[in-house]
Order: C-alpha cells, then sequence, then structure tokens
C-alpha cells in the first residue's frame, strides 16, 4: 500500500557522467561477503556464520536488487553460501549454541535468540514469498521467541553492544520493525494464521512509536508499508515530510540526523554531519515503498545524490561509524559502507 505525497523543490539533473555502476557495487558487496562468510571472528559451531545486522543482512536484501541490471539468471555464489548458512542455522535451532553466550550477568545468549531469529525469518522469507518448510520453521523460530509478558510484549530480545544504529539501548525496537517487514511479506494466508502475534507486535511498534529515533521510524515506514495497519495515515505523513524536511542541500541524508539527539560517540568525536551513503540509500528506499513518486523533485535530487556519489573505483558509497572515529581502509571501517552500498542500490534499483 503506497500513499503519494506532492513535492516542489528543484530537481538537479542527470549527467551521462554520473550514471552508477551496478557492476562495481556487486563486485564490493560480493567482495565483502566474502570476506565475511570467512573472517575468523565471524565463525560459529556447526561450521556456520554468525549473520550481522551491518554486512549479511543488508547483503541479503541488498544483492537481489543488482540482478536485474546484470543480467543474472541465478543468486550469487555468496547469496547461495549465506542462504545455505542461514537454513542450516534454522533446520538445527535446538542444536547450534547462540551467537554469543552470557558473560558476567549480560544475557547475550537470550539477546542472540532473539537477535538470529528476527534476522533468519527475514532473510529467508525475502528470498521465499511462497514459504517452503525451512522459511516456515524460520518464522516458528522467530514466533517461539516473542515476549509475551512486560512492558515489551509484542517485541524480542535483541542484542545490545551499545553500538548504533543496530545494537543499541533503542535497537529492540529497530529488530521488532524487521519481524515486521518479515512477516508482512509472507502470503496473507499465512499472516491470518498467525494474527496472535501478529497483534502483538503491531500493539507494541504502535505503543512504542512516538518515542523512537527517526531512524527506527524510518524502519517502521518501511514496514507500514508490508502491514499497512501499523500506522494511522496521519502517522505515516508525518514521518514522510519529517524525513524529507532532513534531507541536506547537496540532496542527501546524513545517518547521524536521524540517530536519537542525545547519541554520543565514545571516543567523543563530533559525528559526522555530512550526506552518507547509509542514510541516503536507506530514506530514499523507504520513501519509494512508501509512494512517494521517484520523478518527484526531492527523491530525484536524493538519486542523483547517490549516483554523484558512489565510489566508482571501489564500488562502494561510502558511510562511517556512529559509534567512533575508524580508519575507513580497515575492515571494521568498512561496516558502515556494506550497509549504505546494499540500501544504495536497493534504492537506485527501486527508482527504475
Amino acid at each position: 500500500m503506497r500513499t503519494t505525497i506532492a513535492l516542489a523543490i528543484f530537481a538537479v539533473p542527470l549527467l551521462a557522467s554520473d550514471e552508477w555502476s551496478p557492476k562495481g557495487a556487486a563486485a564490493y558487496l560480493d567482495q565483502r561477503a566474502d570476506w565475511w562468510i570467512g573472517w575468523k571472528s565471524a565463525q560459529r559451531d556447526h561450521d556456520t556464520f554468525c549473520i550481522s545486522c551491518h554486512t549479511a543482512l543488508p547483503y541479503a536484501l541488498g544483492r537481489p536488487a543488482l540482478r536485474s541490471a546484470l543480467a543474472e539468471q541465478a543468486p550469487s555464489t555468496g547469496e547461495r553460501q549465506l542462504l545455505a548458512n542461514v537454513t542450516k542455522r534454522v533446520r538445527m535451532w535446538s542444536e547450534v549454541e547462540p551467537f554469543y553466550k552470557d558473560k558476567d550477568k549480560d544475557p547475550k545468549t537470550a539477546e542472540s535468540r532473539g537477535t538470529e531469529a528476527v534476522l533468519n525469518a527475514l532473510i529467508l522469507v525475502s528470498n521465499d514469498r511462497k514459504l517452503n518448510d525451512d522459511t516456515k520453521l524460520a518464522l516458528q523460530n522467530m514466533w517461539s521467541l516473542q515476549l509475551q509478558t512486560g512492558e515489551k510484549t509484542g517485541a524480542f530480545t535483541w542484542l545490545n553492544f551499545h553500538n548504533e544504529p543496530w545494537e543499541a539501548d533503542d535497537s529492540q525496537y529497530w529488530g521488532a520493525t524487521l519481524a515486521a517487514i518479515a512477516v508482512g511479506s509472507t502470503p496473507k494466508e499465512y499472516q491470518a494464521s498467525v494474527q496472535g502475534n501478529v497483534k502483538l507486535l503491531s500493539e507494541y511498534l504502535q505503543r512504542e512509536q512516538a518515542a523512537q529515533s527517526l531512524l527506527n521510524r524510518t524502519v517502521l515506514l518501511w514496514a507500514s508499508t508490508k502491514l499497512p495497519a501499523l500506522l494511522k495515515p496521519e502517522q505515516r505523513k508525518a514521518i514522510v515530510e519529517e524525513l524529507l524536511a532532513k534531507q541536506q542541500q547537496d540532496g542527501g541524508w546524513s545517518a547521524s540526523s536521524l540517530v536519537l539527539s542525545t547519541w554520543k560517540r565514545r571516543d567523543s568525536t563530533a559525528l559526522p554531519s555530512i550526506s552518507d551513503g547509509y542514510g541516503t540509500g536507506l530514506v530514499l528506499y523507504v520513501l519509494e515503498q512508501a509512494g512517494v513518486p521517484r520523478t518527484s523533485a526531492q527523491l530525484e535530487r536524493g538519486l542523483t545524490w547517490l549516483a554523484r556519489n558512489q565510489d566508482k573505483v571501489a564500488g562502494l558509497w561510502p558511510a562511517t561509524s556512529l559509534n567512533k572515529q575508524r580508519d575507513p581502509a580497515s575492515d571494521a571501517g568498512k561496516f558502515m559502507s556494506d550497509a549504505a552500498t546494499a540500501y544504495a542500490v536497493m534504492a537506485l534499483a527501486d527508482s527504475k
């Protein structure tokens, strides 16, 4: 369900020299997926690997968007490895160890299980809308961990390493929006079969939405395009308008403008305020999903920013850590660029 909203800002014409490179983006994403899959720190038991919110999840969501532009007839090698890994862990759910275990009264086992269950379901549903047995099992695992009591009823226990934007104090809400995207992408008959779970999830998201960062509400807006009842029309319109108001003079968005104003980096350095690939890619993709016309002036300016700001040599869209300064050439320094590149290609592909 998309809502059309009229806009009036002059567009920036896209020049032929500003065309983005799907091939370059695919090469970057594939290389990063390959690195993550083989990275020692990502390895887990039973010859599996951790599903990261910064690299693996965006890859699973974004890499398929390049298939048409590259005339690919099948998923990439990285996609197949990622799906095989998720499927294996879903099938062995009662046997595999959590991504992280409890340590010094830090409840990482429960956090890991809740997080992984949602990510597994979202990845498999995104790849299999008809719901084969493995996808149904992933959804079953997710619902089995939905909180049934307490102030967070309807949500899922979520990893918290005090890192924005995916593992912070407010990231439990972000995780719940991902669960909503997953179930909202399933057939209507499946949604009807879990209507009690969906009701609890919807109530949680509505109950807590007013206190959330704009980043969390951006993904809530995305989820509402799958489950329209999550937001009232006026709430949907308000999020769209707030996002458009955050667009910068150069046409992009800064991820730092989407997190809570109270968020500070651990090393006391200033949050970067310039437009970046993650803020711009995510916002544009969600606005497109929400029905803002591709031809609207503000989206044209944003898409032009994306086309002009891809690193044509590396294939990526740059973005920097919200938690501390990192060497952009290091593997950890590329985490935000991994997510930025995936969402940028989703926005650009959707605009076609």
